[in-house]
């Protein structure tokens, strides 16, 4: 895969768009992956020799896309990684869920992860999730919802689980829902960072031009 999609980069940072069903980090598997990519893009560019470092500060779930940030520094790194931490690292999302839900709301759960799938459970089992959403569409013909989802916490799967506990599963979710579509209606669309060295604050922009979004007008969304 040659054609990244890189929105900023800088001594410090790299900014770039995941594609759906890429990983965010090499597994087992052996499949492509974001971290592996873009240490080859760096040591082409750049003609470095030897080993790259390339920091990994977050993850996106290998179905997801949307827009991730990498350290090109281990100082970078802490300093980003402190950010999520202190929550000044912050991530919103657009999903598409099924059914017409309600306007707005503020799902709050306990989430406890076992093996590779996410259950809510009790506050003294699990850990804290949080997230808060707003619909901006809904599409009568198919029945879909369009929401914009600020993530308060970054729990495994939080998104498809707490929306899908109450009974709006994402479109394309088989894990927690019943939807054998191919693409998760999931994306990571703006990333609202401070810059580790500069201490700018920095926001990027990225919307989705597939299915399911494509079902929606998605123009501009931002207040």
């Amino acid at each position: 895969m040659n054609n990244l999609n890189i929105l900023y980069e800088d001594n410090h940072l790299i900014v770039v768009v995941k594609p759906i069903n890429i990983l965010s980090q090499s597994d087992i598997t052996g499949n492509l992956d974001m971290l592996s990519l873009l240490k080859d893009y760096i040591k082409r560019k750049y003609n470095k020799p030897g080993n790259v470092y390339l920091g990994l500060v977050h993850r996106l779930d290998k179905p997801t896309g949307g827009i991730m940030v990498f350290a090109r520094t281990s100082k970078a790194a802490s300093r980003l990684s402190k950010e999520i931490k202190n929550h000044e690292f912050k991530k919103s999302y657009l999903a598409v869920i099924h059914g017409n839900i309600e306007n707005k709301n503020t799902y709050i759960d306990y989430l406890e992860k076992i093996d590779t799938k996410s259950f809510i459970t009790s506050k003294d089992k699990g850990k804290y999730a949080e997230l808060e959403f707003t619909k901006l569409d809904y599409n009568k013909e198919d029945d879909l919802s369009l929401v914009k989802i600020n993530l308060k916490t970054g729990r495994n799967h939080q998104i498809r689980l707490q929306f899908s506990s109450r009974g709006y599963p994402l479109y394309g979710d088989s894990k927690y829902g019943n939807d054998t579509n191919k693409n998760l209606g999931l994306y990571a669309y703006k990333l609202e960072i401070i810059h580790p060295i500069t201490k700018e604050k920095m926001v990027f922009i990225n919307y989705p031009d597939y299915n399911p979004f494509t079902k929606f007008n998605i123009k501009k969304i931002e207040d």
